[in-house]
């Protein structure tokens, strides 16, 4: 169990009966009264963002959330197989786990697959993927200075916005976070 003073950013805990994790603290020491600790947490399975004062003293429990490295490998029907590296146990996640993350899927990729109670809840991608570029309007030559961009479709079916002089078949470095172009790879 953890105490009050033990609550942090990244801290995961159990509040009836799902997992959040807290996003935001402050500690509260008023001139009159017991102290609490106000904080912001993010359920880990909707999303949903939940803001709640605990009391000094109070215990919360920790929500039974382990990260497991897997490499993606292959779409199947409405879901994606994931093979566990350590044990080489396959997993088939929905949509749901998988979220976001499908745009940066491509073959043999490693990722982060957060479980809850043996259950897959969320995928985390790298930071920054290659990604090849399959389709985008013709580029030009010498227009490397301006900072007009235009659509790219990228081989998952993700859509970029980049620099003029970005052509067909070209290798980019995508960040994940927020899906936006970071650089060519040569």
């Amino acid at each position: 169990m953890y105490e009050t003073s033990d609550i942090r950013k990244g801290l995961k805990v159990l509040i009836d009966k799902q997992p959040y994790n807290v996003v935001d603290f402050q500690f509260v020491k008023p001139g009159k009264g017991q102290a609490f600790t106000r904080t912001k947490m993010k359920n880990m399975i909707t999303g949903a963002v939940l803001e709640r004062t605990f009391k000094s003293g109070e215990k919360l429990a920790p929500a039974d959330v382990e990260s497991s490295e897997m490499q993606y490998l292959y779409p199947e029907g409405d879901g994606w197989v994931f093979m566990n590296t350590k044990s080489y146990d396959q997993m088939t996640l929905d949509a749901d786990a998988v979220g976001d993350c499908k745009h940066y899927l491509l073959d043999g990729l490693m990722v982060e697959v957060q479980l809850f109670d043996g259950n897959p809840i969320a995928v985390t991608p790298p930071t920054f993927v290659e990604m090849m570029v399959i389709e985008t309007e013709p580029g030009f030559k010498g227009d490397s200075t301006s900072n007009v961009q235009k659509p790219a479709k990228m081989e998952t079916g993700l859509m970029v916005q980049v620099p003029l002089f970005v052509e067909q078949d070209t290798k980019l470095k995508i960040d994940t976070r927020t899906g936006t172009y970071v650089e060519r790879v040569k």
